[in-house]
């Protein structure tokens, strides 16, 4: 990946998890990055600490993109330390945790609080970036990148809830339109992850849970194994940081989920 030291990356949602793995990753191939979060300051302190270690620079940014205010707030601090932004990383994310087929637990405020956050969001966080990559490569060839973080719930139908399902499916219809949109001055793609072992979904599903989805994920997926937030952040830097030729595509990373869980079985 030559070329990759001083490129800026604006990772939403990266106090934790997937948001975090993927900001670590950018910073060893030599990226700049915007750390965002939205309450979790404390973490989003330790994942600046990690990044600048690394020997790059990071600007801390707190910030809900839900808000376009906020979004395009991400956006002009970039450019006030940088003068550039080369790639997002739409990564914020919520849901609620509802038993499936009991359509009564779903309100219509579920789905107004999930969408806001997870197709607004990165609808409005591509909006405020656009102009500076569009004028990026129009006087360098500097092409951007976008990176949608989806699930495979917006592919299967299965997941915490109805209206985080429609959600990410909503969210992989995004990416499509602005692959188109804003091409050829940015690509723009999806990853679409599985079951990862994080505290996202252990506070989602309590221990009893989470234990069972885990052991499922590695005793009934092809690839046996629970993803992690390292695995489904090297799809991410891959669409960010290495496909120059590819757009509007989507990448499932759920250890063969999707191609139908396998009965329950040893190692």
């Amino acid at each position: 990946m030559a070329g990759q030291k001083g490129k800026v990356a604006i990772v939403t949602g990266s106090a934790t998890g997937l948001g975090a793995a993927a900001a670590l990753q950018l910073a060893d191939l030599g990226w700049n990055i915007v750390v965002n979060y939205t309450r979790s300051k404390k973490e989003a302190d330790e994942t600046m600490a990690s990044v600048t270690a690394k020997g790059v620079e990071a600007i801390l940014v707190q910030a809900d993109v839900g808000q376009d205010s906020d979004c395009k707030k991400l956006v002009d601090q970039a450019i006030k330390k940088w003068g550039r932004v080369d790639g997002v990383i739409n990564n914020a994310g919520t849901t609620t945790f509802q038993a499936q087929g009991d359509l009564d637990a779903v309100q219509a405020e579920d789905f107004e609080r999930i969408n806001r956050t997870n197709v607004v969001g990165p609808y409005q966080m591509s909006r405020a970036v656009f102009p500076v990559m569009k004028k990026q490569w129009e006087e360098k060839a500097d092409r951007g990148a976008i990176v949608n973080i989806s699930s495979v719930a917006g592919v299967m139908g299965v997941g915490s809830s109805i209206p985080y399902m429609c959600s990410k499916g909503a969210l992989n219809t995004l990416t499509l339109a602005l692959a188109k949109w804003l091409a050829p001055a940015v690509r723009v793609n999806t990853v679409c992850p599985g079951f990862i072992q994080s505290r996202w979904l252990l506070g989602g599903y309590g221990e009893e849970g989470y234990a069972k989805a885990k052991a499922q994920q590695e005793t009934g997926t092809p690839l046996r194994q629970a993803g992690t937030t390292d695995q489904m952040a090297e799809a991410a830097v891959f669409f960010l940081a290495s496909a120059s030729n590819v757009t509007g595509e989507f990448m499932i990373v759920d250890a063969g989920m999707h191609l139908g869980m396998l009965p329950m079985r040893g190692r």
